[in-house]
């Protein structure tokens, strides 16, 4: 039933030790790498974006919500979609969650997608999240941070997406990412940070669990999350019950 060796306790205990330098060395490599992205240049935004909300039109500054640094996610929810992207509702579970916290710590956070902002409530709603929506609807701020792309290049494949220059069509005019902006004392803005593709999985904190598993991700198919993440309301059951009839009066019912 599995393919690892089955050791004595002290054997185990040797092995995971020498796991653990490894470990350790990855954690202070990441150390490094936080502390190069922190020292990275920055650009100063002086377009005036401006974003549809529930109760109105607001400016990027605005989004900052009286604190110095603001994380942007590029969601994927088109002018045309009825949902939001499944890998994207699936990252922004865990948002609440953590902004309770980094919201004390001087970090505001906004989604942003090209939808309409009363697809972006009645999708947010139905989700259960309470963090910040907004529409870039009118304004060119997701094509200017490559995340949504006009028709002509996505047909063409002539797209620029994780900083390069792309030689294949993707399947939407949408693709995920996320950015990150200061503002100073006098005003002035900022974007010091930007990541896509698989950049966001540093966010997923669902993966994290899972990756500490000796099944571990399970991705065989497509090789990503897409094998088996649902929006969090269209699973079947919690991994324990099954959908199943009882006396055929409900079909739908799930064992308890």
């Amino acid at each position: 039933m599995t393919a690892n060796p089955i050791v004595s306790r002290e054997e185990w205990l040797e092995a995971r030790r020498a796991l653990l330098v490894t470990e350790k060395a990855h954690m202070e490599a990441n150390d490094e790498l936080a502390r190069q992205r922190r020292a990275l240049p920055w650009v100063e935004i002086t377009k005036p974006y401006v974003f549809d909300t529930p109760t109105g039109t607001v400016s990027l500054a605005d989004l900052f919500d009286g604190r110095s640094q603001l994380f942007v996610y590029h969601f994927m929810f088109g002018p045309d979609w009825e949902e939001g992207c499944t890998g994207c509702s699936f990252l922004c579970d865990h948002v609440d969650g953590a902004r309770q916290h980094f919201e004390h710590h001087d970090l505001s956070f906004v989604a942003v997608s090209r939808g309409p902002i009363d697809k972006l409530e009645d999708y947010r709603k139905r989700m259960g999240w309470k963090f910040r929506w907004v529409s870039a609807a009118h304004t060119d701020f997701n094509y200017d941070f490559q995340v949504s792309f006009p028709p002509d290049r996505v047909k063409d494949g002539k797209i620029i997406y994780n900083f390069t220059p792309q030689d294949y069509s993707p399947d939407s005019e949408e693709l995920p990412g996320f950015s990150v902006f200061c503002k100073d004392a006098e005003g002035k803005i900022f974007h010091t940070y930007s990541s896509f593709s698989r950049g966001g999985e540093t966010l997923l904190g669902a993966y994290q669990f899972i990756d500490q598993t000796p099944k571990g991700r399970m991705e065989n198919i497509n090789g990503n999350l897409m094998d088996w993440v649902k929006r969090h309301d269209r699973y079947d059951d919690d991994g324990r019950t099954t959908a199943k009839a009882c006396c055929g009066c409900h079909s739908n019912a799930k064992a308890t």
